[in-house]
């Protein structure tokens, strides 16, 4: 039983004609009485009487237009979903995030993505960077955005911006140099977040090893690690979306040690087809889709 053998039960019931029927579904005469034979045959079920040279329902016909007309129906219905979600007038985008893009970045992309298709339902997973790429391979998200380096084959890594990692303490200092950095104390974020992976990276630029920090105290996120910072627990390399109300008010000071601009990333599955939602927030946010 196909659609079409539906449609045209449909039509030639509800015009008890079958010629009629027909030419409103721009099929011939044959074709049209071919597909009421083919149901009537594969079924045992006489759907129409033939009464003179005009054609009547019978009682199972009565009974079974009901049903088809439901069914055409709920094709039309998949039809229109299909078409709503292709519109991006309805469906649902998975995304995962790291900390510091989820709570200072990607909250403005998703306002002006939801003003733009209200329909979406946006699903946004908070996981560090290791997290994020782990939840987009084992298939819980389509894309992830990450601060952290992540090296895997199976994920295609596209930048999408950039911020930069400062050295932030509870009091200013003058002069802070490469030496001071292994006589400072230290609050860092936990390992696996894309802030801590980064900041190490430099410190391996610079010569240092990363395990010789006195590190005080390691906290699972930006807000924990900069109230302890604030609190005179340490100093702490903190990206300047995280800091930049608390030095506005003083708070926390900037210290005098430039670190170098980092990438921020998209992540995909390469063996994964491209949804038009997540095609659609990349190329709201600028990035290649």
């Amino acid at each position: 039983m196909t659609l079409e053998q539906l449609r045209i039960f449909v039509a030639v019931a509800e015009r008890e004609h079958m010629t009629r029927a027909a030419e409103a579904l721009n099929v011939t005469q044959s074709a049209a009485s071919a597909a009421i034979a083919v149901l009537e045959g594969r079924h045992g079920v006489a759907l129409f009487d033939r009464v003179g040279r005009g054609i009547a329902l019978t009682e199972a016909g009565r009974q079974f237009l009901a049903a088809a007309r439901g069914v055409l129906a709920a094709a039309d219905e998949a039809e229109q979903a299909l078409s709503d979600i292709a519109g991006l007038k309805r469906g649902r985008l998975r995304l995962a995030a790291s900390h510091t893009l989820a709570g200072y970045w990607l909250p403005r992309h998703l306002a002006a993505f939801h003003e733009r298709y209200p329909g979406v339902e946006i699903d946004l997973a908070l996981e560090n960077t290791e997290g994020a790429a782990r939840r987009l391979r084992d298939g819980r998200a389509e894309l992830a955005f990450v601060e952290g380096v992540v090296e895997d084959p199976a994920l295609e890594v596209s930048p999408v911006s950039a911020d930069r990692l400062l050295l932030v303490s509870a009091h200013p200092a003058a002069r802070f140099e490469a030496a001071d950095l292994r006589a400072a104390r230290w609050v860092m974020r936990e390992p696996g977040s894309g802030t801590r992976s980064s900041f190490e990276r430099v410190l391996v630029d610079l010569g240092l090893d990363p395990n010789a920090l006195d590190v005080a105290l390691v906290a699972p996120s930006n807000e924990a690690v900069r109230s302890a910072v604030e609190a005179g627990a340490g100093i702490a390399a903190l990206s300047s979306l995280v800091v930049e109300t608390s030095l506005t008010v003083g708070a926390l000071h900037a210290l005098p040690f430039a670190l170098p601009e980092r990438p921020l990333f998209a992540l995909r599955r390469r063996d994964c087809s491209r949804s038009r939602a997540s095609a659609a927030l990349l190329d709201l946010i600028g990035a290649p889709s």
